[in-house]
Parts: structure tokens; C-alpha cells; sequence
């Protein structure tokens, strides 16, 4: 079985992020809701732990992180390209800049002026503030809204300059990769607190872009249920063949037990057989009773890899 499987939520700035990936290259993918809290009862036996989201599943091969299920999509389905004209690099290192700097000032106002307070239950909070190491505090978030529109507001000066000649987007005239990773900062500002709030409101041709990444649309979805894609998985083989990273800087090998954490937010750690690994990859082999043997794969950039304990 190798459909597109996406496990999300409709309100993940992320998951958006991928949605808007998978319009781009006019993909079918299955569609699979999962909750925004804890517990994900039907989404862990995939991960081993992980709990981020999205995570898109092909088979038995799961993908995690949207850096690099955007690579896998890419080297799956080359046309059209998350690269046009020639941007790979370029793109990568601008996306992980976005993302770095944009997203976190991007939640807090977003929460700030979309009326968080009334919306969320103390589980969410309770969730949220596990995830992130600190409270879900929207009192503190509305207080420091001056501070996270003025770290927003030098980053957005750049993306409204670089549309000043007249491009329809960020790099030129086609989307890709260079668009996801911004725009889905953005996005969660436009729908929490609308497309004219602050500081979207005094960036006319930011706005005018945002209307033409909506515009692409998410391919075409169909929806899965959950137990569904444990069955796919359960039934599926993984396709990851084992290889060695020779120029790993700590020597690690195929076979031996490794754990990988996020390091930032979300920092549950995933434990299993590393089955292959690259400088921008590292696969690991996991068994669980509900999906047999899986295969999970992180990309190296924002991920700790350690040996098993």
C-alpha cells in the first residue's frame, strides 16, 4: 500500500504546512484526524512516542517532522518541484530561518489577539504547557505582544521586500518550499485573529501572497479512519533498506539502538534499531503489537540522536 497517509489536525500551522505541500504537487493523499491532545492512542504505536504533528505515513515507512516529509515528497514526486529554478539550498536554509525565527512570535500573537482565553480547556493548556516546557499563559501572551510584533516585524519587512519587484512568490514566479515555511507562521495569525491583524495589516503585498498560497489548495484528500492506517501499516512492509553513514561523526552503525528527540518542544524520545542514516536522515526499526515492524524516520537537523538507555 502506498498511498499518502497524513495523520493531523485541521487548526495545525503545520499540518497546514504539508496540506499546502501536497497542493502544490496535486497529490491524492489519505486523510487521517487525530486529537490535539494527548493521548494519541492510534498515532504513537506508528512513532514510538513521537507526538507532534503532522506525520505522514507510506505503508509501513513513517515520516516525521515536515522538513522532512516535504524531502520525501520531493524525492518521490519530483514534478512539480518544491525546488523551481534551481533553489534547492537556497530554499532549505531560508525555510529553517523562517520557521526558526517567524513561528514562535507567530503562536503568541496568534493566541493573543484570537480570543484564546474563552476558546481552550484546561486540558489544552495542561497539554500544551507539557509540550513546551512553560505555561499556556494568554494574560502573559497579550502583556508581551508588543515585544513578539516588534521580533515579527523586521522578519516580515524582508519577505515584503523580496515582493517588491513584482514576484508572486518569495523566490520567483512559481511556489515552493521557500512559501511553506513562512507562510504557515502566518497563516496561524490569519486564522486565529483574521488576515488584517497585526502586524499582517501594514504588509499589503504579504497579504496579497497569502491569498495566492491559499489559493493552491490542499490536492486532493479523502478521508482514512485512524484504525485503517494500523492496518495499512500492520499489513504493509517497510521499504527502508539498511545503509551506513560513513562519515558519522560518532561512528554509529545499522544495528545499534539509538534514541532520537526533538530539541526544542515535544522532546518524547523514540527508541529503536537504527536501520540507516545520512547527514540529513536517520531511520530507526520499531516493533509494536498493534502495527508489527515499522520503520521511523527523523530528519537530523533539530533532532538529538543518542544511544539507547
Amino acid at each position: 500500500m502506498t498511498d499518502i497517509i497524513l495523520h493531523h489536525y485541521p487548526a495545525s500551522p503545520f499540518a497546514e504546512k504539508i496540506r499546502l505541500g501536497l497542493g502544490i504537487k496535486g497529490l491524492a493523499w489519505k486523510s487521517v484526524t487525530i486529537p490535539m491532545v494527548m493521548p494519541k492512542p492510534d498515532l504513537l504505536p506508528l512513532t514510538g512516542g513521537y507526538r507532534k504533528t503532522p506525520v505522514m505515513q507510506i505503508g509501513a515507512d513513517i515520516y516525521c517532522d515536515t522538513q522532512l516529509i516535504l524531502r520525501e515528497l520531493e524525492r518521490r514526486y519530483p514534478t512539480p518541484s518544491f525546488y523551481p529554478d534551481g533553489t534547492a539550498g537556497l530554499a532549505d536554509a531560508f525555510a529553517f530561518w523562517a520557521e526558526k525565527f517567524m513561528f514562535s512570535p507567530c503562536i503568541g500573537v496568534g493566541f493573543a489577539l484570537g480570543g484564546a482565553d474563552g476558546r481552550f480547556d484546561d486540558a489544552f493548556k495542561a497539554d500544551r504547557a507539557k509540550f513546551s516546557g512553560r505555561d499556556f499563559d494568554v494574560a502573559k501572551m497579550k502583556a508581551a505582544l508588543p515585544k513578539l510584533l516588534d521580533q515579527l516585524r523586521a522578519h516580515l519587512a524582508h519577505l515584503e521586500t523580496m515582493l517588491a519587484d513584482g514576484r508572486k512568490f518569495l523566490l520567483g514566479d512559481k511556489p515552493g518550499l521557500a512559501d511553506l515555511a513562512p507562510y504557515h507562521c502566518l497563516w496561524f495569525i490569519a486564522q486565529n485573529a483574521g488576515p488584517e491583524a497585526p502586524p499582517l495589516d501594514r504588509l499589503p503585498r504579504l497579504r496579497d501572497w497569502m491569498r495566492r498560497m491559499a489559493a493552491i489548495g490542499h490536492g486532493k484528500p479523502s478521508d482514512l479512519d485512524a484504525k485503517a492506517a494500523l492496518d495499512i501499516a500492520r499489513n504493509a512492509t517497510p521499504a527502508t533498506k539498511p545503509a551506513t553513514d560513513v562519515a558519522d561523526p560518532e561512528g554509529r552503525k545499522p544495528g545499534m539502538m539509538v534514541s532520537v528527540v526533538p530539541d526544542d518542544t515535544g522532546r518524547d524520545p523514540v527508541t529503536g534499531e537504527l536501520v540507516a542514516s545520512s547527514a540529513q536522515e536517520i531511520v530507526v526499526r520499531r516493533n509494536d503489537p498493534m502495527v508489527g515492524e515499522v520503520m521511523v524516520h527523523f530528519p537530523r537537523a533539530g533532532f538529538i540522536v543518542g544511544a539507547a538507555k
